[in-house]
């Protein structure tokens, strides 16, 4: 038994929740990307600790979060990395289109490759760039994961692309790359003259096979080119604290990106990084617990996925969201609403990421809910 406690309900409608407030009351929300699960231990405790001294002004990074940050990655994935390296900012999100502003002038070709988390979608229009897209590769028979389509690619580059928004794992398939299909990105950034923002937020929940390996780890020639974006957000479940980092080894491009940033963030998150720290510093424990719970997760998600006719999944090797093939499941054109309308179970359209008939699926609940939420969808999804 883990001494973690993710199955007790807990009641989040008592607090302003984007995913339990957006929808009525007896709606089961399994979309935006947060966990129901209470946070570690050692998180609340560091909170509350700073919390009694109640002065809360401006701050910044302290040398115990930055080295949590470097002993994490050397740890984790045998990558050393430096403070120095270390840009704290408000979000990942917000660090997208910090870099294509910094990094890129209006005109300028911004690329991602989709189905994607939608905010990628939107950075080049926030930012007056010209958005650029390739899409992935559908899993078939004969080769059952999502993969990336050097010939989509190929034919969405222009040679005005300079930044290339990459996702890894990928958000919503959670497909883990193998070092081939790296290999080959890294080949096609250089021919490319690229620069990369590697979004790498769902690193450390890999359900299958071994540890992340960051895109700089994999191809160190990429090394001057990119841009590593981490938070403890998605791991720990402290989205709401708003607090992300930049790791960026080459100094030049590391100076445009903080030239970047000037005005747009005064100061930091103090609960955010004290979030941060200690989830890096002792948080190890409940994520391998967390990693637990998540399998189990999945393989009851996998298991009813394959009951429901004309439903494909690929199982995720990564995260906590499941990416549904819902177009031939007979629910019309807005397969989501449909489920959401009927079955009372609100999941991500799939049009929001650019492919329609497709839904996202967060899992990242307790047990308990989550049957609760398959067995209202059964209802639509098996034969009567």
């Amino acid at each position: 038994m883990s001494e973690f406690d993710f199955t007790t309900p807990l009641d989040r409608r008592v607090h302003p929740s984007t995913r339990w407030q957006q929808f009525d009351e007896d709606v089961l929300p399994l979309w935006v990307a947060d966990m129901d699960f209470a946070v570690a231990p050692v998180i609340q405790q560091a909170l509350a600790a700073r919390l009694a001294h109640p002065v809360f002004g401006y701050a910044h990074p302290d040398a115990a979060l930055t080295q949590a940050l470097c002993d994490w990655s050397e740890s984790h994935y045998d990558w050393p990395i430096e403070a120095d390296w270390q840009q704290w900012l408000p979000g990942v999100v917000p660090a997208l289109h910090v870099a294509s502003l910094a990094l890129t002038d209006p005109g300028d070709g911004v690329l991602t490759v989709t189905p994607i988390y939608p905010p990628f979608l939107h950075v080049a229009e926030n930012t007056g760039r010209t958005a650029q897209s390739a899409p992935m590769r559908e899993p078939t028979a004969d080769d059952p994961h999502w993969r990336l389509d050097f010939e989509a690619l190929e034919a969405a580059v222009t040679p005005d692309t300079r930044l290339l928004l990459w996702c890894h794992p990928h958000n919503p398939t959670g497909r883990v790359f193998d070092a081939k299909e790296l290999r080959r990105l890294a080949d096609f950034i250089e021919r490319h003259e690229l620069l990369v923002c590697s979004d790498e937020l769902h690193c450390d929940l890999i359900l299958d096979g071994e540890a992340h390996t960051p895109l700089v780890k994999a191809e160190p020639r990429l090394a001057s080119r990119t841009i590593t974006l981490w938070a403890a957000s998605k791991t720990f479940n402290v989205a709401g604290l708003t607090s992300a980092c930049a790791v960026i080894a080459d100094p030049a491009l590391r100076q445009r990106f903080r030239r970047g940033c000037l005005g747009l963030m005064p100061s930091h998150n103090i609960m955010g990084q004290t979030a941060a720290r200690a989830a890096y510093s002792g948080g190890e424990g409940w994520r391998q617990a967390l990693l637990a719970q998540l399998r189990d997760n999945r393989a009851l998600i996998v298991e009813r996925a394959a009951r429901w006719p004309g439903v494909r999944l690929t199982a995720p090797e990564a995260t906590f969201l499941a990416w549904l093939d819902l177009r031939e499941a007979g629910l019309g054109e807005s397969p989501r609403q449909k489920l959401l309308d009927e079955a009372r179970v609100a999941l991500n359209d799939g049009a929001d990421f650019g492919w329609p008939g497709f839904a996202r699926l967060n899992f990242g609940t307790e047990r308990e809910r989550l049957v609760e939420a398959l067995d209202r969808l059964d209802t639509l999804l098996l034969p009567q």
